[in-house]
């Protein structure tokens, strides 16, 4: 609920505010004196998107400030418009996003503009409507068909894929066999190719390790002065002189212990010459693997590791292929059952949204001869969809007949405009009695209307003001009359400006405001009689 306002530099308004109490508030004003600007100030602060141009000429800034409550908790909302384009939104005192203060006002307020009645002619609207009506029984069946085609539309977009996809694959099976045959056959190893590297670098060199092998050999055992046998007379002549020291004796010692190990290091050495005989055989053959495995990781751009999944992969992709009809078939089995599942779901939902469709229908056709269509007949037409949505398969539409004896007929074919402004307050009152939001904005409601049709939308406004708090702007005095507070706009100019002032109206000034509208600049005693007669026919 709105409880006040402030409007600073927005605008033709330097600086106005406005406290809203419970009921009816009527705003009316002569034209052109800048009603629709407080609703543009209110629908601003209620988050709707800034526009420079709203800052007054020669301000920097323009501020709407707002307090309201909801369920018991008061909200002070605050926009600032800069003529910068700079725009900030407050909560509380705490800077939010234009998005997070739509979400709360929504909850807050429900702004009707004079157009917006035209939404009625809109068939996606209407099932809006009927789901509104009775929510507490369609929202759980929508939920259900919710969840169901989210399962759904998963299914078939993993049918879609996986077709388009073995699709690809017929395309390039034979050459993913031929790939796969050249793996398989070059019967990769982990490692293999490093290896490799090692036996090609060996075998290329066999002739110098060979020869410095034989060499290093002779020196050390075969020569008639080796290194062993200098060593081995090394040893005997200081093991003839070790008993004399205790140094001596570790000389020996140590010069045996490096007799033994080079006696070691030779057997080693010719061994390892025996083994390095060179081999063409061997090399042409290692060489040829290793340009086979460089090969495949040249034409594939992966390891040898990477070559072995890739084989993985391809043994795996073919073996999809070569059973795509027993995937396709589990796949669609799933399908079955959830489209059935799905079409139940859907079943109920619409079986509850017509039964939602009857009540609304009895509600709509009474408020719409509370609304003087005395002879009006309204129905809710519903048509099944071929395909499915997240919103089940139902299509609505409402359909009128404001004539006795005139076939039904979609609401665009069949309201006029003053017709319309009716029919969406029928659409408001009941709606209202079934959401949460405690204000809701009427902005000149009455185009199109006049005389008796003037009085019953003012009656219906009053009648829904029982239950919410109704901001309404009007220019007909059938309607400001059923007002419980009214306020006027009044537009004054100096030499260098012009200003726009909101005053709330006394019952003195009400009845003078009342027989302004009835009468236009010159109030007489007569108009002053017929608004306070006007005013007194209101409470009855």
């Amino acid at each position: 609920m709105i409880r006040y306002i402030s409007i600073k530099n927005f605008a033709i308004i330097e600086n106005t505010e406005i406290n809203f109490h419970d009921g009816l508030n009527i705003i009316t004003g002569e034209t052109g004196a800048g009603k629709s600007i407080v609703i543009e100030a209110v629908s601003l602060a209620l988050g709707s998107r800034a526009d420079t141009a709203f800052v007054r000429s020669g301000q920097e800034k323009a501020t709407i400030q707002m307090i309201a409550e909801h369920k018991g908790q008061e909200y002070i909302i605050t926009r600032e418009i800069s003529a910068s384009g700079k725009n900030i939104c407050r909560i509380n005192d705490e800077i939010v996003t234009l998005g997070h203060l739509n979400m709360l006002c929504k909850k807050l307020a429900d702004i009707h503009g004079q157009y917006d009645h035209q939404s009625l002619l809109n068939p996606d609207y209407h099932i809006k409507l009927v789901d509104l009506y009775r929510k507490e029984n369609i929202l759980p069946a929508k939920e259900s068909v919710a969840i169901l085609y989210e399962n759904y539309a998963s299914l078939q977009a993993q049918k879609r894929e996986l077709v388009a996809q073995a699709n690809r694959d017929k395309r390039e099976r034979d050459f993913m066999a031929y790939e796969l045959q050249e793996l398989k056959a070059a019967n990769l190893k982990i490692g293999e190719d490093d290896a490799l590297e090692e036996e090609i670098a060996l075998l290329q060199n066999s002739e110098k390790i060979y020869e410095n092998l034989s060499t290093a050999y002779q020196l050390s055992s075969e020569e008639e002065v080796s290194v062993l046998a200098s060593l081995k007379h090394i040893s005997g002549m200081l093991a003839e002189i070790s008993p004399y020291s205790q140094e001596l004796e570790d000389l020996h010692r140590r010069t045996d212990e490096m007799y033994y190990e080079l006696e070691d290091i030779s057997s080693g050495i010719r061994d390892c010459r025996d083994r390095s005989l060179f081999s063409p055989e061997d090399l042409d053959n290692s060489i040829a693997r290793i340009e086979t495995i460089n090969k495949l990781k040249n034409k594939h751009g992966k390891s040898v590791e990477d070559l072995l999944k890739y084989q993985e992969d391809l043994e795996e992709k073919l073996l999809q292929i070569d059973d795509l009809d027993h995937i396709m078939t589990k796949l669609d089995d799933e399908l079955t059952k959830c489209e059935t599942a799905l079409s139940i779901a859907c079943d109920r939902l619409s079986e509850a949204r017509k039964e939602s469709a009857a009540g609304l229908e009895e509600k709509i056709t009474a408020e719409l001869t509370q609304l003087n269509f005395n002879d009006a007949d309204f129905a809710i037409k519903f048509d099944k969809t071929e395909s499915f949505s997240a919103e089940g398969r139902d299509t609505v539409e409402f359909l009128i007949s404001t004539n006795k004896g005139e076939p039904l007929k979609p609401l665009s074919k069949i309201a006029s405009g003053g017709e319309m402004s009716r029919i969406m307050l029928a659409f408001k009152k009941i709606i209202g009695d079934y959401d949460e939001i405690p204000t809701m904005i009427f902005d000149e409601i009455d185009s199109g209307i006049s005389g008796i049709a003037a009085s019953i939308v003012g009656r219906k406004l009053m009648e829904i003001a029982g239950n919410h708090q109704i901001i309404c702007i009007t220019h007909l005095p059938q309607i400001a009359a059923f007002g419980t507070h009214n306020y006027k706009i009044e537009k004054s100019s100096d030499d260098a400006k012009t200003y726009t002032t909101v005053s709330a109206l006394s019952a003195h000034e009400k009845v003078e405001e009342i027989a302004r509208l009835l009468g236009g600049a010159n109030i007489t005693d007569t108009t002053i009689k017929s608004a306070e007669e006007l005013i007194a026919s209101c409470d009855r």
